[in-house]
C-alpha cells in the first residue's frame, strides 16, 4: 500500500505516516519495519528474508533439542558404565 501511494507525498515516510493512520498503526516505525521487510523478501533490499529467519529458528531449536538429548545420553551412558564396574553378588 505504501508503494501505491508513495508518488502522492514528498517523502517515502510521509507516505508511510499518512499509511499508518489510515490503517490504524500506532506507530510509523511499525509499518516503515514491515515495509523495509517486505523489500527484503522481495529482493529489493539485501537482509535476512522472512523464511531464512524462520529457518534459523527452527535450526536453532532442533540444535537446543540435540543438546538436551546429547545430555541425557552422556548421564545413561555414566551410568550404566558405572553399573559395570561395580561388583555383582549372587546370591
Amino acid at each position: 500500500m505504501v508503494a501505491e501511494v508513495r508518488p502522492e507525498y514528498d517523502t517515502e515516510w510521509s507516505a508511510m505516516k499518512a499509511v499508518a493512520a489510515k490503517l490504524g498503526i500506532g506507530t510509523t516505525e511499525t509499518l516503515r519495519k514491515w515495509v523495509r521487510q517486505d523489500q527484503i523478501d522481495n529482493g529489493a533490499r539485501a537482509g535476512t528474508t522472512t523464511e531464512e529467519s524462520a529457518q534459523v529458528k527452527a535450526m536453532k531449536k532442533e540444535i537446543a533439542e540435540l543438546r538436551r538429548a546429547n545430555e541425557i545420553l552422556k548421564a545413561a551412558a555414566s551410568f550404566f558404565a558405572a553399573e559395570l564396574d561395580r561388583p555383582h553378588t549372587r546370591s
